[in-house]
């Protein structure tokens, strides 16, 4: 379906019942018929009943402790996308349904200030965007991450921004400052310089060049940036890790990781119907590659393992990444930044300091 990524619905892992589109025999009847299937499907937005903000982080393989994700779902509609299973708590599709059924924290600026301003809270770095993306298209209408980074401005909150959206530049009256004081980071994926092979696998998303772009301008403002090539997927980006990170470099990244394609739960299937579409004489190399990659499985959910992979294939690529950033001068991700300056703004109503 055109602009999206997912080619079916498949149903989540706690519904009861299972549905499957499936041609009837009653397409061009004048009643509507299987014509319905292939035409547009318009994004819809909820507002997410949200009662906390930040959430906490303990695997031992993730930099960061601590997040805050805007929205649940989103119209990327990247196929790879790790979040996609999360739709099925909801009651919903890790397929079409994550695209297209979007829920919006709209009160997440509100309950972060008062998380903030909280007691107990100790200060670290919030990584914003950790799951679905914070400039997804809705945020031009919605501009939920916009409120948020100004909440982290008047507190002095360190954040590290994580999208493959070029909206970020919107922001750059916010960032800039905050970088210019070490409270602020930008990571951006670039999966791919192929456009032909993002507008299928990511179809929603900024395109590769305008993500080099947005590199290139946010390094200009003193923003720190990172690239993130992500995921690498066997026999259909991996070729491509070198230039990636050639020309984010060229741009003015400073920083780089890579993350193995993960496949947990739904994705697996959503995944392998997506190549079959859209790569069919590729996609028994890229399954078998990923198996030899997983101990013989699709993924495995392991700590130390599921972000790179294990065997022959998976070290080969890891050094690659590495000869590549020690001959490019990249270093890690950027995470480390000023927590000592951090200061809850005054409230309505608070005495006013004399120092």
């Amino acid at each position: 379906m055109k602009g999206r990524g997912a080619v079916s619905n498949a149903t989540g892992r706690y519904e009861r019942d299972t549905r499957v589109l499936t041609d009837d025999g009653w397409s061009g009847d004048g009643w509507g018929g299987n014509e319905a299937l292939s035409d547009p499907i318009r994004t819809i937005v909820a507002a997410a009943s949200a009662r906390s903000i930040i959430t906490r982080n303990q695997s031992p393989d993730v930099a960061f402790d601590q997040s805050v994700n805007p929205y649940q779902g989103c119209e990327h509609a990247c196929i790879y996308c790790f979040a996609r299973p999360t739709h099925a708590y909801l009651g919903l599709s890790p397929g079409l349904d994550f695209e297209t059924r979007l829920f919006a924290k709209r009160n997440a600026a509100e309950l972060l200030a008062k998380e903030l301003r909280a007691k107990s809270y100790v200060c670290q770095p919030l990584a914003l965007g950790a799951n679905t993306d914070p400039y997804q298209p809705i945020e031009r209408t919605e501009g939920i991450t916009r409120r948020v980074l100004e909440v982290c401005r008047d507190f002095r909150q360190p954040v590290c921004l994580i999208t493959k959206s070029a909206l970020v530049l919107r922001d750059l009256d916010i960032l800039a400052p905050m970088a210019a004081d070490g409270l602020a980071t930008v990571s951006l994926s670039v999966t791919t310089l192929d456009r032909e092979l993002a507008r299928v696998m990511e179809p929603r998303a900024s395109t590769p060049g305008r993500r080099i772009d947005a590199i290139r301008a946010l390094n200009d403002a003193g923003v720190p940036v990172s690239v993130l090539a992500s995921p690498m997927i066997p026999a259909l980006n991996d070729h491509e890790l070198e230039a990636i990170l050639e020309a984010a470099v060229a741009a003015g990244a400073t920083g780089a990781s890579y993350i193995l394609l993960r496949l947990p739960l739904e994705i697996a299937d959503l995944f392998e119907e997506w190549l079959r579409v859209h790569a069919p004489n590729r996609a028994d190399r890229v399954l078998s590659l990923m198996r030899q990659s997983r101990d013989g499985a699709l993924y495995r959910s392991g700590f130390g393992t599921r972000m790179k992979g294990s065997g022959p294939y998976a070290e080969l690529l890891r050094g690659r990444f590495a000869i590549a950033c020690k001959r490019l001068g990249l270093g890690g991700r950027h995470w480390q930044l000023d927590c000592s300056r951090f200061r809850p703004p005054p409230a309505a109503g608070d005495q006013l300091s004399l120092l």
